[in-house]
């Protein structure tokens, strides 16, 4: 019995390896799918950008870029770096994007493609009184 293989095993893949690349990478990868910039669903199971979640994978992010400073690779600051820059001028682009669709759809609402309603003394049930 115990030569037997888990079933399980032979599907598993192979984890990454635990390195600092990897830590950076998740996080802007859960960035990026806060921010609605990566669609990991179809139709209504897509995800809605959740920008708070979003800002607190960039906030982690700027606490790793401030508390190793000097103790990474040249290649390990750039990726940090980098990705943190770019993740934070987008994060700015789709806050911004949200609050255009938001006053549009607000905008929308208030003048609205509805007939006036008109308040008649019978309320409104169209018989006149004399």
């Amino acid at each position: 019995m115990a030569d037997q293989i888990d079933d399980n095993q032979d599907f598993e893949m192979p984890l990454p390896p635990a390195d600092f690349p990897f830590l950076v990478s998740s996080l802007m990868f859960q960035a990026q799918v806060d921010m609605g910039l990566l669609q990991l669903g179809e139709g209504e199971d897509q995800t809605q950008p959740n920008l708070p979640r979003a800002k607190h994978s960039l906030d982690l992010l700027g606490v790793l870029d401030e508390k190793t400073k000097g103790n990474l690779s040249v290649e390990e600051q750039r990726l940090l770096e980098n990705g943190l820059t770019e993740l934070r001028f987008r994060y700015i682009q789709v806050m911004d994007e949200l609050k255009k669709t938001s006053s549009a759809q607000a905008s929308a609402s208030q003048t609205g493609n509805e007939p006036p309603l008109i308040i008649t003394p019978d309320g409104g049930k169209g018989t006149k009184s004399a």
